[in-house]
């Protein structure tokens, strides 16, 4: 094993930079990369198409690169893993048959009927099935819940409280709504209760769990209005106390490194689990093959380990014998967006980022401009993290800070982790 590794980090958003900030602690790293990057000041920034993987080869090749840590599902989901296959440098992230669990819903939700990890009750309708979808619906109380089989950017779930609404828009996503991607649409039975997000990290033989989070979707205070990317995080979850996580671990955890093992599907990477408690029982909303965002910027600033040491055991397969510590203090995200973010918005916005206090400023939506200056680039911009005695005092900090962080439209929600304070 080299004393010190070479890294690329593949993606630009917030769930990326906080990755970059805690890799660069490592004793471990020689020098990291980060392709494209924004204007974070962790890593060297590369402009290379994390989808382009000719190219990422060469520079691979180029600069020695020991080790391919990849952020966003695109890649994974096209089969980055598999591209590198018998190479010298290893891929963090599962090859395209693992990659499923996100990539396609109807995948995801049949693998968790075949191995009895609980979910809602669904149906997969096509075209030709239409007839029958609508007599699904029928047969559910509302609201209901339609998810695009494929990647649809983070766009293709939609919840309706009419059933006429329903049946109308799935008719509208197999029609195209959202290109290929909904060439197929799973119906879901609307589940009731409070979410939280569940990390596993593993190297298909053993895992380890990261700190538990839970993020908030709807753009509006109140988690009113549409869904967004994530306009915050809070970690720790204070009802995934003990007695929930082990049925976590013993119902969808163990459960489903089982099956994937059953089904001859080698998985070196993370495992997202998008949870729902329903009245003290976990039940799986959806999986994800990477981290989650905004949730990262909230589970690498609680993790105290050494997040490369950690991406070693996965890589090496002796994830068994290293140690996952978290921070005890309470870590609470809050997410600068562009205003009209998640509508249209405008970007270019220019910057006001005084003096860093301790809360940290982990960029999502930005560039680097003339003269050193930081501009808007996206409709989520940078999310602050603060640390706390609880949730309540890190969230006063995270929300000082987004006062003080400016730019032209500026919006953040101020009730993130409300819902949790005691």
């Amino acid at each position: 094993m080299k004393e010190k590794i070479n890294i690329l980090l593949l993606g630009s958003g917030g769930r990326e930079c906080a990755m970059a900030w805690k890799i660069s602690q490592s004793p471990r790293l020689e020098t990291l990369y980060v392709a494209p990057g924004n204007a974070a000041p962790y890593g060297e920034r590369v402009s290379l198409d994390p989808m382009d993987f000719p190219a990422v080869k060469d520079f691979v090749e180029e600069k020695g690169i020991d080790m391919i840590v990849v952020g966003p599902e695109n890649p994974l989901v096209a089969g980055i893993a598999d591209f590198f296959e018998g190479s010298d440098v290893k891929v963090i992230g599962p090859g395209k048959e693992g990659a499923r669990l996100e990539g396609s819903k109807e995948f995801a939700k049949e693998f968790m009927v075949r191995h009895a990890i609980p979910t809602a009750r669904f149906m997969s309708v096509t075209e030709e099935t239409l007839e029958q979808g609508m007599h699904f619906l029928e047969s559910l109380k509302p609201p209901y819940v339609l998810k695009a089989d494929g990647l649809a950017a983070g766009k293709g779930v939609i919840i309706l409280d009419s059933l006429a609404d329903a049946k109308d828009t799935l008719s509208d996503m197999l029609s195209g709504m959202f290109g290929s991607a909904s060439a197929t649409v799973v119906i879901e039975e609307f589940l009731s209760g409070i979410e939280c997000s569940v990390f596993v990290v593993t190297d298909g033989e053993d895992y380890k769990l990261l700190p538990v989070a839970k993020d908030y979707k709807r753009v509006g205070e109140g988690d009113t209005g549409l869904n967004t990317g994530g306009m915050g995080a809070v970690s720790p979850v204070p009802f995934a106390d003990e007695a929930f996580m082990q049925k976590v671990v013993d119902r969808i955890v163990e459960p489903t490194l089982a099956g994937l093992k059953a089904e001859g599907i080698k998985y070196k990477g993370f495992i997202f689990l998008g949870l729902i408690n329903v009245e003290g029982e976990p039940q799986v909303i959806e999986y994800n093959v990477r981290m989650g965002d905004p949730e990262t910027e909230v589970v690498m600033p609680r993790l105290k380990s050494d997040l490369v040491d950690l991406l070693e055991g996965v890589a090496d397969e002796t994830l068994s014998i290293k140690q996952v510590q978290e921070d005890e203090r309470a870590a609470v995200t809050v997410m600068l967006t562009s205003g009209g973010y998640p509508g249209d918005y405008e970007k270019g916005k220019l910057m006001t980022l005084p003096a860093q206090t301790d809360v940290l400023r982990f960029h999502a939506g930005t560039k680097p401009g003339e003269g050193g200056a930081v501009l808007t680039a996206g409709g989520r911009v940078m999310a602050l993290t603060a640390y706390g005695a609880d949730i309540r005092e890190a969230a006063a900090k995270a929300l000082a800070e987004a006062e003080r962080v400016d730019f032209d439209g500026k919006y953040f929600r101020h009730d993130i982790s409300r819902d949790l304070q005691k």
